[in-house]
């Protein structure tokens, strides 16, 4: 007898694994929207960063010293300027964090506005020791460090988040800062300074204290560069949810529901650059040796919405599989083009999660949506199969699957080890409830 190939067991198994993998489609434009809803939430995000401050970068004061070299050639002397960076002796941060979340229409962020005290002091014997580091006097070369021109500089990422900031205190004075002259790699606010008298009247080991108090806001996280021999660093807020990021992790810590506290501590020795180099050296760069807070907030939609569309493809298959199982046990007929309904309305759930989502959050989102996708599917497969209890049960099936992938979308760290178990456990089942069934006697029976 001759082979009905349109109505055979493995051309039906084919057409459903097709199947399966034109869902791909639906489900790559299900990712792109994602995409761009996320784009949208990033811009917004950083309309909210505009117009209250960016994520902060804050160091302690460095002092800034203008430097002319002045070098004889064939075509007579040249005189070449550039800034030399002298760094604190010790640098002590002490701060408290007041958070708030900001929206800008359907999206929000947390913010915060930081109450800041800077301490620390410089050594004149740092200033001397780069007094000599001036090559030995000749005919054709000239080196002069112009103290007396000399600034201090705060850096800071992004100067419209300061609210306020107090007179800088240094030895018996007061000043005030401006904004700053220099064009490095840190931003920063600065003040004039005159050195020559630290070279002057002080010993080696005579310290040069400085205190001020600044009152910072930014968004979502907050930085400080080592820019001392010894940086020691605190900070606490209400915030429950911390990210401790950058070089550096704390030396000490506490967390708890009504939010945390940190310390850290960093040594010279622990950073990539020294104690002083030349403004515009290639290879320094502060911000990379930068350690801190984000405030986390645990409840990333957009991700956890592109963790449920990864594995789209295979809960489509699996209830294809559970479909075509009903075929195969209850020896029931079901046309590929109920097998793509099926796949459409499956494929509009992750449609729905992040419609939903934006509005009520990922996890009443979740519910609401694969609640609706699971008594459409139920319902249509009851109708189909002609059978209330066969649709039952699958709904049944498809539920436990919904409930499976919210499982692995937010169990970040064991989701690998889920899945596995999960694809393991469904393959068992698949085993045992086709142990009995003879697949060439069904081929025959269905031509």
């Amino acid at each position: 007898m001759a082979l009905n190939l349109p109505q055979s067991i493995t051309f039906k198994v084919l057409g459903i694994g097709f199947l399966a993998l034109l869902m791909l489609i639906p489900l790559v434009q299900v990712q792109s929207l994602i995409g761009e809803r996320s784009g949208l939430r990033a811009q917004a995000l950083a309309d909210i960063a505009q117009r209250w401050g960016a994520a902060q970068n804050v160091g302690g004061p460095v002092l800034a010293i203008p430097k002319r070299v002045r070098v004889q050639t064939s075509n007579g002397w040249i005189t070449q300027d550039s800034t030399e960076i002298l760094l604190a002796d010790r640098l002590n941060i002490d701060g408290t964090l007041a958070t708030e979340v900001r929206s800008y229409g359907i999206y929000s962020t947390p913010v915060y506005t930081g109450e800041l005290k800077i301490s620390g002091q410089f050594l004149a014997r740092d200033l001397r020791a780069l007094e000599g580091r001036k090559a030995a006097p000749d005919e054709t070369r000239e080196t002069t460090y112009l103290f007396d021109r000399a600034e201090l500089r705060l850096p800071l990422a992004d100067v419209r988040g300061i609210r306020r900031i107090s007179a800088l205190k240094i030895d018996d004075g007061e000043h005030a800062f401006g904004p700053a002259n220099g064009n490095g790699a840190m931003r920063a606010i600065a003040l004039p300074i005159d050195l020559s008298g630290w070279l002057k009247t002080a010993k080696d080991d005579e310290a040069h204290r400085f205190e001020l108090n600044l009152t910072l806001a930014g968004t979502g996280s907050l930085q400080f560069l080592p820019l001392a021999r010894r940086t020691e660093a605190h900070l606490a807020a209400p915030w429950p949810n911390p990210g401790f990021g950058g070089a550096f992790l704390p030396a000490q810590r506490a967390v708890d529901e009504k939010g945390f506290s940190a310390q850290w501590q960093v040594l010279d020795l622990n950073r990539s650059y020294g104690q002083h180099w030349q403004e515009g050296e290639g290879g320094v760069d502060p911000a990379a040796a930068a350690f801190g807070v984000n405030l986390y907030q645990p409840a990333d939609l957009y991700q956890q919405n592109e963790r449920a569309g990864k594995y789209g493809v295979l809960f489509v298959a699996l209830t294809f599989v559970a479909f075509f199982l009903f075929e195969v046990l209850k020896k029931l007929r079901v046309h590929p083009v109920q097998y793509l309904l099926v796949g459409l309305a499956l494929t509009t759930f992750y449609v729905v999660l992040l419609a939903l989502s934006e509005q009520i959050g990922f996890a009443w989102a979740y519910l609401a949506a694969a609640a609706a996708v699971v008594l459409l599917v139920g319902g249509y497969a009851a109708a189909v199969l002609q059978a209330r209890k066969a649709g039952a049960m699958l709904g049944v099936a498809l539920a436990l699957i919904y409930a499976l992938l919210y499982g692995l979308v937010v169990s970040e760290q064991y989701s690998l080890l889920m899945g596995a178990i999960a694809l393991l456990a469904v393959v068992a089942v698949l085993m045992y409830l086709t142990r009995k069934v003879d697949w060439y006697t069904y081929a025959a029976a269905t031509n």
